[in-house]
């Protein structure tokens, strides 16, 4: 039978692909790839965008779909088998591309390629494709002397790998630790349709009683509501130490992050650059680290103020609560009790409004407001009984791109939410290739007889992962470098998906989104105005700990000596000194699963988080001042942001949309935070 992952005409086969199929198709693939490589090396002519691109990236498009389908399996169906061939082939495809990426001669015919007269007459895609080649050849060490490439590539071989062990220890450290209780009364305060997953959870493993687990779902209701003081601490030194020394040794990430981090300064020095942020700025908006830290620093001191606030409020409800020191496990519950008693509603009474169907429905009818276009349930081959498939059409019914939706949490599915491609955009001699993206959530599955329901925290989430979703596929680009996500500055990707939380916190979005598990009832008017009313709750909290995180990563990647006696920790808790209102325990080990920085792209870039929020509230205030959700408006953030996708710099696509710069006014305005714009 054919390699299922050998099949390009047309969707992903999942239901067939197996571990055994990895190798062989990855084998295949890259000994197709090299062979082009050669071909091109040995001509003579005078390279141009049809005998040179795009054979280039026809290889790199079919490497990449087949190796997406197997990466992202090993996200959400992970087991032994697959994790060994997703490894054997992941240090196969970072040797070669680090091989390419290392070309003298391809880099030459780029070179060539960009020199020629005849590059005036491509168009802008075609151009931006080249430069970022040309870019990408000197960060990939093709400028190199030969000796100091073969270190280049052996870094490159030995962090693609420590990595993947990163967030390996994370999943299978969250996914080691189950609690078992047998005493419902431990479980007083804990939402009903959260005990009774725990209850099915149990019953799956053949016991009685409840599991609780770090998934989540299950952890964060219990830090929320549990009234058992003794098990909110007992949860969350789990989950607090997940990968650490307290642990298994072999899923201790301690000693991975010493080594991440001198490879990567090693590699920024190869390159002639100070550090390794500013190797990772090399190819985002923000020119330097200083802008940077700056940028969060200035966050923070306009932030604090409020944070400290909140800080206060919340210590002062703690002693009403007979809670005399406000611990790390206590933040989230008296949070919990002191919203109920400030805003007379809880997380949970909201969650009932929110049924998976209705708030699906809501989301489409969003994207219809917006920009047009319809969002149908379809048929394709699926990995897991809980994943989805949709198509997007226009209003003439012609297809425009099509996604996978997998939303529940589980055992051997890595945590978090989050959107991958699978097929980009681009035009071939058929014609236009429909893009398709995975888009991936770890919310609470469905009970019972009863839907699954989601907080309005999960609604944004789902509204945010399917705002980058859109970025991938309603990109007009026809090239494939820069088509959808592809080429955009990493800390402006935030901007569609953060761009598209702020529809949830819409009247008219909600009251036709929401229908009560039990009466079919819509939100209720009152209930939403408390919602507005708590919505900067804890604001100043939430902003300078993203400012926390952020500066971590950037000082860990600029200002930090691997080789020296100070530790990451130890970094963090002076990071914590300048910006921080709620210190955890010493016991935290924090780093250990920050996979955003360690595992993930957001190396020396979690700023993108802020620095996209900016240009994200800035773009949804022109929909504010026109009256909220606006199908013109809808049309020219279609137009000069996600159809352009990396085909232009991201500031010229935002300056396009908003007839500006940017400004952080907005920002500070929807978190409640304008009195401290004339600090």
């Amino acid at each position: 039978m054919q390699n299922p992952l050998l099949h390009f005409a047309g969707l992903p086969l999942f239901n067939q692909i197996k571990p055994e199929h990895v190798t062989p198709a990855i084998s295949q693939l890259l000994d197709e790839s090299r062979t082009l490589i050669k071909k091109l090396e040995a001509d003579t002519t005078m390279p141009s965008w049809d005998n040179f691109v795009r054979p280039m990236d026809d290889a790199e498009e079919r490497l990449s779909r087949a190796w997406a389908q197997v990466s992202h399996m090993n996200s959400v169906v992970n087991t032994p088998e697959l994790r060994e061939a997703y490894n054997a082939n992941l240090s196969q495809l970072t040797s070669f591309f680090a091989d390419v990426g290392q070309n003298e001669a391809l880099y030459a015919r780029y070179k060539q390629l960009r020199a020629q007269p005849d590059f005036a007459k491509l168009s802008g895609a075609q151009q931006k494709i080249v430069e970022n080649k040309l870019r990408d050849f000197r960060l990939g060490g093709a400028e190199l002397p030969a000796d100091k490439k073969a270190r280049f590539k052996a870094i490159q071989e030995e962090l693609s790998a420590l990595t993947a062990k990163f967030e390996e220890n994370v999943m299978d450290s969250t996914d080691a630790f189950a609690l078992f209780v047998e005493d419902e009364g431990e479980l007083s305060g804990i939402p009903a349709d959260v005990l009774e997953a725990a209850m099915a959870a149990a019953k799956k493993e053949q016991k009685s009683g409840w599991k609780l687990t770090l998934h989540l779902p299950c952890y964060m209701p219990v830090m929320q509501y549990a009234e058992n003081r003794a098990l909110r601490e007992k949860l969350y030194f789990a989950y607090a130490t997940r990968a650490a020394e307290f642990g298994k040794p072999e899923l201790d990430n301690t000693s991975l992050i010493a080594q991440i981090l001198k490879l990567r300064m090693e590699e920024a020095k190869l390159l002639s650059y100070e550090n390794y942020a500013e190797l990772s700025l090399a190819a985002k908006m923000a020119k330097d680290a200083r802008e940077v830290l700056d940028f969060l620093r200035n966050l923070a001191q306009r932030a604090k103020p409020f944070a400290a606030n909140d800080m206060a409020d919340l210590e002062s409800h703690a002693r009403e609560l007979g809670l005399h020191q406000l611990q790390a496990w206590d933040v989230a519950y008296v949070s919990e009790k002191l919203r109920e008693q400030r805003y007379a509603f809880s997380d949970q009474e909201v969650k009932q409004y929110f049924p998976e169907g209705p708030v699906l429905q809501g989301l489409f009818r969003v994207i219809n407001g917006l920009y047009g276009v319809e969002v149908r349930k379809a048929k394709a081959a699926l990995w897991h009984a809980d994943a989805s498939f949709y198509e997007i059409v226009d209003k003439d019914g012609q297809l425009v791109g099509q996604f996978y939706l997998d939303l529940y949490a589980r055992d051997k599915k890595r945590g978090g939410a989050w959107m991958d491609d699978v097929i980009t955009r681009r035009r071939k001699p058929h014609g236009i290739e429909t893009p398709v993206a995975f888009l991936t959530c770890n919310f609470s599955a469905p009970v019972g007889d009863k839907p699954a329901l989601f907080t309005h925290d999960e609604v944004i989430t789902l509204f945010h992962e399917f705002g980058h979703g859109l970025h991938h596929l309603l990109t007009k680009v026809e090239e494939y470098g820069v088509s959808g996500i592809r080429g955009v500055e990493w800390d402006a990707v935030e901007l569609p998906s953060q761009f598209m939380e702020n529809f949830c916190w819409e009247w008219d979005v909600l009251q036709n989104m929401t229908h009560n598990v039990d009466s079919g009832a819509p939100l209720p008017r009152a209930l939403y105005e408390k919602m507005i009313a708590a919505k900067n709750f804890q604001a100043g909290m939430q902003a300078v700990r993203q400012v926390e995180f952020s500066l971590f990563d950037m000082l860990v990647h600029s200002h930090f000596d691997p080789n020296g006696s100070q530790s990451p920790l130890q970094l963090l808790e002076q990071v914590r000194d300048e910006v921080a209102v709620v210190r955890p325990p010493a016991y935290n080990r924090f780093p250990n699963n920050f996979t955003h920085v360690f595992a993930g792209g957001y190396a020396a870039g979690y700023y993108s988080y802020k620095w996209a929020e900016v240009l994200s509230a800035d773009a949804y205030s022109l929909f504010e001042e026109n009256g909220g959700l606006n199908a013109s408006i809808g049309q020219r953030f279609w137009d000069e942001i996600l159809a352009q996708g990396g085909s232009r710099p991201a500031l010229e696509s935002f300056i396009a949309f908003r007839g500006r710069e940017p400004s952080i006014d907005a920002l500070l305005r929807h978190n409640g935070m304008v009195a401290a714009a004339s600090v």
